[in-house]
């Protein structure tokens, strides 16, 4: 299984491009938490506890919340 980088970082401007920064800057992060949610959902049941999750962890995890 390849990792997934999800270590994206937003670069801010100065000036009137800041709104639009931040609309791209949310659409990012939800496209991120949008395909780990997809790539964990794809796993089956055992690879999950492999890895020390169950899918009620799937949430926590796309969203950056998981707590071990």
């Amino acid at each position: 299984m390849a990792a997934i980088d999800s270590t994206r970082t937003t670069y801010v401007s100065g000036g009137g491009f800041s709104a639009l920064t931040n609309v791209l800057g949310a659409i990012s992060t939800w496209n991120d938490a949008r395909q780990t949610r997809k790539s964990l959902n794809a796993l089956s049941t055992r690879e999950l506890e492999d890895i020390g999750l169950c899918r009620g962890d799937i949430d926590d995890v796309a969203q950056g919340t998981f707590r071990v």
